[in-house]
């Protein structure tokens, strides 16, 4: 490879290099919390809120339960 052929590539490297740069100071700026992008994606689907349902549900039948006489 001559030195034009990698003065080029290096150059088009050189481009997309600051191009993502640029992409990622944009993204930087925006600093946007991820919760607050989904907020309300789910709101009034029954299929969400049966999830939740189920969830809890198995959450709970997972807690152990200690006796009084037993410390």
């Amino acid at each position: 490879m001559t030195n034009t052929e990698l003065e080029k590539r290096i150059a088009v490297l050189e481009a997309e290099v600051a191009s993502l740069k640029s992409k990622a100071e944009k993204k930087d700026e925006a600093k946007t919390p991820w919760w607050d992008e989904i907020a309300g994606t789910f709101a009034d689907d029954a299929a969400y809120d049966e999830a939740m349902r189920l969830g809890r549900e198995y959450r709970e039948s997972q807690k152990m339960v200690y006796d009084d006489d037993e410390d």
